[in-house]
């Protein structure tokens, strides 16, 4: 098919209000006293519309720029201590974020309806232990419907 195009999708501060509740949750829920913040990206990966098409989905269909912040390819490494955890959905499960993406990338079209994949990537800053990460991962994947993702580019 060609192209795959990937983009990162961040809530500007003050926007961010999945990010705060999830810092607050995991802080008194679990007890991570050592975690620092959280942030919630949202990785998007299409495939199937050339890079005209990309241009304009990903200010209209995969982000809203007055309330989000936008990395094509690559998303900024945080600074200091962190860890990076992706989620996405179980192949074969339905994708409602990845669904509506397509949708919309297809009504712009007029055309082929692209294939796109969606996943959360959460960066926990601060320390955390081992023990502590599987016990985010517990909190986060819920494994009847999604999994750990690679942070790999995938061909």
């Amino acid at each position: 098919m060609g192209n795959v195009f990937r983009c990162y999708v961040e809530k500007k501060p003050g926007f961010a209000v999945e990010a705060e509740h999830l810092f607050g949750e995991l802080r008194h829920t679990l007890g991570l006293t050592g975690l620092t913040g959280v942030r919630v990206l949202r990785r998007y990966d299409v495939e199937g519309v050339d890079a005209a098409v990309y241009a304009a989905a990903r200010t209209t269909v995969l982000s809203e720029p007055q309330v989000d912040a936008l990395w094509d390819e690559v998303m900024p490494a945080p600074e200091g201590e962190h860890t990076l955890l992706a989620v996405e959905a179980l192949p074969g499960q339905y994708d409602q974020r990845a669904d509506s993406c397509a949708q919309c990338i297809q009504l712009l079209t007029g055309g082929e309806r692209p294939l796109a994949a969606a996943a959360a990537v959460y960066i926990l800053l601060g320390e955390m232990s081992n023990g502590e990460l599987e016990r985010v991962k517990g909190y986060l994947i819920n494994p009847v419907e999604s999994r750990e993702a690679g942070l790999d580019r995938v061909e």
